[in-house]
C-alpha cells in the first residue's frame, strides 16, 4: 500500500510539472485550470492559429487535450492528422471544410457547444470568420499533422468573413 501511495504521488508530481505554471494545484489527482491560466502559443511562428496544451502531449502516447485559438479572419490550410481528433467549439463560430482545396463558400459554420470528429487521414481546413474562435481538441497521441498545402507557399492568409 505504501508503494502504491508513493507511486501515486510521483504520478501527481509529474502531471503537475506538465501543466502550465499558472495552473491551479491538484486535489487527489484533480486538475483545476481557470481560463486565465490557459497560455496560448503560436506553433506557426506568429501567424495563424495558436494553441495551449491543457493535458498530456500530442507527440507522446496517451490522451491529450489542446485548445486552439483562431484570431478573427485566420485559418489552418488543408491538412490531416494521423489519429482521430475530437473537437468542441467553446467560443465563436468555427468554419470547417473538407478536401485539399479551400473554398470559403463551402465552409460549414460550427457553433458554440458543437462537436466535430476529424477522422484520421481526413483532409480538412478550418478557421474563424469575423470573430475570435476557440476550440478544444481531445485525442490519443502520438499524433502527426501533415500539411497538404504548405502555409509558407500559400498566397492567402486571411479568411474572409463568411456570407
Amino acid at each position: 500500500m505504501k508503494l502504491f501511495k508513493a507511486l501515486q504521488g510521483l504520478v501527481l508530481v509529474g502531471l503537475a510539472a506538465s501543466l502550465p505554471a499558472s495552473a491551479a494545484g491538484t486535489d487527489e489527482g484533480f486538475i483545476y485550470l481557470p481560463p486565465e491560466g490557459v497560455t496560448f502559443k503560436s506553433p506557426f511562428g506568429g501567424y495563424g492559429p495558436d494553441q495551449a496544451i491543457l493535458f498530456g502531449d500530442p507527440s507522446k502516447p496517451g490522451v491529450y487535450v489542446v485548445r486552439v485559438r483562431f484570431p478573427p479572419g485566420t485559418h489552418a490550410y488543408p491538412h490531416y492528422h494521423s489519429q482521430d481528433r475530437h473537437a468542441g467549439v467553446i467560443k465563436g463560430t468555427w468554419w470547417n471544410g473538407t478536401g485539399p482545396d479551400i473554398d470559403f463558400n463551402k465552409a460549414k459554420p460550427v457553433k458554440v457547444g458543437s462537436y466535430v470528429l476529424h477522422p484520421a487521414g481526413g483532409i480538412h481546413w478550418d478557421g474563424a470568420g469575423d470573430e475570435e474562435t476557440i476550440i478544444q481538441i481531445t485525442g490519443i497521441g502520438p499524433v502527426e499533422t501533415t500539411q497538404v498545402v504548405n502555409p509558407q507557399d500559400a498566397r492567402d492568409t486571411h479568411w474572409p468573413a463568411p456570407k
